[in-house]
């Protein structure tokens, strides 16, 4: 197998938390506990094409809206700041929005499917998720908030794919629309929330419990037509864990993907669902495919075995205690 690897110094003067990549795989977003945001040309080993500076601390997560809004770029921080930044081209960067109504740390921002517009979700240490839409006509932003989400704060932030499954593969009606927003997000709670816009207000839809540690990340799976919905979520308990419901999200049940040697960080879907990445404290990247027996095989190149998930088992929860994770 041929590896291509690519290295960019992004330059930094403290620990990178994140980088992002633009709807085409062109621009590369990077933060760091520097609080600066820099971007690059993702194809070109060269210095940083921009420097966004705007928070006073630590930068945890960017995220690129979809291309039809124009070159606009997320960022949140432990100053509990929510930066919203719009380009003209790839060097001349401005402020668009700044958002500051959380009390601690925000810790991830997603922008929602562009079929609800220009809309983004905002997680933080405060235990509430706020819900930030663009009026694009008029340049003026809403916020909701979920207060309570998470009891000692919310970690981690995903939309749901707008599209429904594709009638070719389930002909059956189902009660999925479309035009219903959902959320899922992950907690210092152990817990994992799926959340619905209903009659303009947010409201808990599901309840996941099977993690035993903190939940660090989720990621709902891009839609590839299938009659389903999968949702990987990474935790502090060392597991990755898959969660797939019936067409209509009635039900959910969960597989154990892996016990990692060390906490899990991050997870990260293929833009065609049927790839998840995944890192964490062993300063390992693993890539993982479910194959046709929905067994999940890791297919990294640096080994060639496979590890297969196994079924989930009940597992008791217990106190985070004073965790020196936490953000």
């Amino acid at each position: 197998m041929v590896s291509l690897l690519q290295e960019i110094d992004t330059e930094h003067e403290d620990m990178v938390h994140h980088a992002a990549l633009d709807f085409y795989g062109l621009l590369l977003a990077t933060c760091s506990s520097d609080g600066s945001v820099r971007i690059f040309h993702s194809r070109k080993n060269n210095k940083a094409l921009a420097e966004l500076k705007g928070h006073q601390g630590p930068v945890w997560q960017v995220a690129w809206a979809h291309p039809k809004f124009g070159n606009i770029l997320a960022s949140c921080s432990y100053d509990r700041k929510v930066i919203v930044w719009k380009s003209t081209t790839p060097r001349d960067w401005t402020k668009l929005y700044e958002y500051s109504n959380h009390d601690s740390s925000v810790n991830s921002v997603d922008f929602a499917p562009h079929e609800y517009g220009l809309v983004l979700a905002c997680a933080s240490s405060d235990g509430s998720i706020s819900v930030l839409t663009c009026n694009t006509e008029h340049g003026t932003w809403d916020a909701k908030k979920i207060p309570n989400a998470h009891t000692i704060g919310v970690n981690a932030i995903s939309w749901c794919p707008a599209q429904a499954p594709d009638p070719a593969f389930d002909q059956r009606t189902t009660s999925r629309n479309p035009a219903i927003k959902r959320l899922v997000s992950g907690g210092c709670d152990n817990l994992v929330k799926i959340w619905r816009e209903d009659n303009d207000r947010w409201v808990e839809e599901e309840r996941l419990e099977a993690h035993s540690d903190w939940v660090r990340d989720v990621a709902w799976a891009p839609s590839i037509g299938l009659p389903r919905s999968q949702i990987a979520t990474a935790s502090q308990d060392r597991h990755v864990i898959i969660w797939s419901s019936n067409a209509d999200l009635t039900e959910w049940t969960s597989s154990v993907l892996h016990t990692f040697d060390d906490a899990v960080w991050s997870i990260s879907w293929s833009t065609t669902g049927n790839i998840l990445a995944v890192t964490g404290g062993d300063n390992n990247v693993t890539l993982w495919k479910e194959n046709s027996e929905g067994q999940w095989i890791r297919i990294n190149y640096e080994s060639g075995t496979t590890i297969q998930a196994k079924p989930q088992q009940q597992q008791a929860h217990h106190p985070c205690g004073g965790s020196s994770h936490q953000r």
